[in-house]
């Protein structure tokens, strides 16, 4: 029952773009189709969950037993941005037209926020390693949602017949208010 909370809380109600704000650059940037949303979600639900559980070992095995503590940013960020490059290589070879669309923004994993910031709340709310992978792969799966719903609403938005001074990136910030808005709907679910 626990993990099915984590999973419901980290997807809907403390969603990782919408509520805590972290992935906005990949979350603009990468939505204007849902194929190329899709693709860098499924990029970031592997990164994230893969880097946060090295990095809980690395925490627990060799930082806390030797008082390392104040290196966990950098040891955290080495982690992300070697498995950043491993996913670079495997998307090169297995499909280059994914490679190819998501361009500058698959290194960007490497600096998207929310792959470190899930990285360190594992830490700080305590979590056991398997709760801990449980929130990762929820807050990947959530962060794929709010990219997937908002490249969807971008895709219908290039149809409609949007003001001058609305077109581009106004309107794109108005909608993630209110698909934020829609998703604080969920608070009070866990």
């Amino acid at each position: 029952m626990e993990y099915l909370l984590i999973f419901i809380s980290a997807i809907f109600v403390n969603n990782i773009v919408l509520t805590q704000f972290l992935g906005i650059c990949p979350f603009l940037g990468v939505s204007k189709k849902i194929s190329t949303s899709l693709g860098m979600g499924a990029a970031v639900i592997f990164v994230i969950t893969l880097a946060t559980i090295v990095t809980w070992l690395i925490q627990h095995y060799l930082l806390n037993p030797f008082n390392l503590g104040f290196l966990q940013t950098i040891a955290f960020i080495l982690v992300i941005a070697a498995l950043v490059q491993m996913v670079e290589i495997i998307l090169k070879k297995i499909s280059t037209s994914l490679y190819a669309a998501l361009g500058v923004f698959l290194p960007l994993i490497t600096t998207n926020c929310c792959v470190l910031g899930v990285a360190i709340l594992v830490i700080q709310k305590d979590f056991g390693l398997l709760e801990g992978a449980m929130y990762a792969l929820s807050n990947g799966c959530g962060f794929t949602l709010a990219l997937v719903v908002f490249a969807g609403i971008r895709e219908q938005l290039a149809l409609a017949d949007v003001p001058k001074g609305m077109q581009g990136v106004p309107i794109a910030l108005v909608t993630a208010g209110i698909l934020a808005l829609a998703f604080m709907g969920f608070a009070g679910l866990v």
